[in-house]
């Protein structure tokens, strides 16, 4: 199974996010971060990120006289590179966004279903914004939200952090505006 593939299922898709942050974590552990999906799901998914080099065997232990793993996510697999992307053909992009869409909504839902949820405490957003960039104002747009973003994508788990999904997404909703089209 290709990267593409293994990334744009809504359960792997979920557990690529929880091991983001140079998390190590054992399958029961992504359970525990998963509780919407069944235990057995779960583990499946886990073994074929990991079959497939997404997922990286940090370190062993015995428990109860079975192995116990504990997983690493390889940064460098768990991306689609620009060059797959740029191959993609449409419906490959349909199945990408519909499984980022279920993934997103599943941990919303997730979310939602935790004993104590706020969202207002927990200043949970979701805005949408139609703007008008030319393709150089988008590019440095999507510069300007990589520098904002990339340097807390290395933030570890502390007692005052909590993991929060940001998941940006930028697509065009119209045709260039020309003097013709007024």
């Amino acid at each position: 199974m290709d990267t593409t593939e293994l990334l744009t299922h809504p359960v792997r898709l979920r557990v690529v996010h929880a091991m983001r942050g140079g998390r190590t974590l054992t399958t029961a552990e992504l359970c525990a971060l998963i509780p919407d999906v069944s235990k057995a799901t779960v583990y499946r998914h886990v073994d074929l990120l990991a079959t497939g080099g997404v997922l990286e065997v940090a370190d062993e232990r015995r428990v109860r006289g079975a192995v116990e793993r504990r997983y690493r996510l390889r940064q460098d697999r768990a991306v689609i590179d620009a060059e797959t992307a740029a191959s993609a053909s449409p419906d490959d992009y349909r199945r990408a966004f519909a499984a980022a869409m279920a993934a997103l909504h599943a941990e919303f839902n997730a979310y939602l279903d935790r004993d104590g949820a706020d969202p207002a405490t927990d200043l949970v957003g979701f805005r949408q914004h139609g703007i008008w960039l030319s393709r150089d104002e988008l590019l440095d747009l999507i510069g300007e939200l990589r520098a904002a973003i990339a340097p807390r994508l290395a933030n570890h788990a502390t007692p005052d952090r909590s993991r929060y999904l940001l998941s940006p997404i930028l697509f065009p909703t119209e045709e260039p505006h020309t003097e013709a089209s007024g």
